[in-house]
């Protein structure tokens, strides 16, 4: 069994603040858990507009608290977040994230994360990242 507290993993190196000032993640649960998937706690600040489309990775993404919109730039539509939103990039989804409060989201990759990773160039994650040291 893993039991993990998440202010315990915040306060340490699981917390991981994104470059560009938009999120943070604390990864709860990763690759080398053996689960298959990863699962993380993410902050999206207030005002955070960006565009992600993660090629490599498949993704759920459930509205804890706060308030937002994603919208899926293949066909342009705009959905609300809010607490209780869940939305799933299950076909690689191109899509620009914008948060209108602060939002604490639940994540789950599929394939797992491996720790350290942030967003590239094209908004996605690489699939040979760095474990992160616990």
């Amino acid at each position: 069994m893993i039991v993990r507290n998440l202010p315990e993993a915040k306060a340490s190196n699981r917390r991981i603040v994104s470059p560009d000032g938009n999120w943070e993640s604390t990864r709860l649960l990763l690759k080398d858990d053996g689960m298959g998937f990863s699962f993380h706690i993410t902050t999206i600040y207030t005002g955070a507009d960006f565009q992600m489309h993660y090629q490599n990775h498949l993704e759920a993404v459930y509205c804890i608290s706060g308030r937002g919109e994603v919208e899926t730039l293949d066909d342009e539509k705009k959905h609300p977040i809010e607490p209780g939103t869940i939305y799933i990039l299950d076909k690689h989804d191109k899509h620009v994230l914008r948060a209108f409060e602060e939002m604490t989201m639940a994540c789950v990759f599929n394939p797992p994360l491996h720790g350290k990773e942030v967003h590239n160039a094209e908004g996605a994650y690489e699939l040979g990242a760095d474990p992160i040291d616990v």
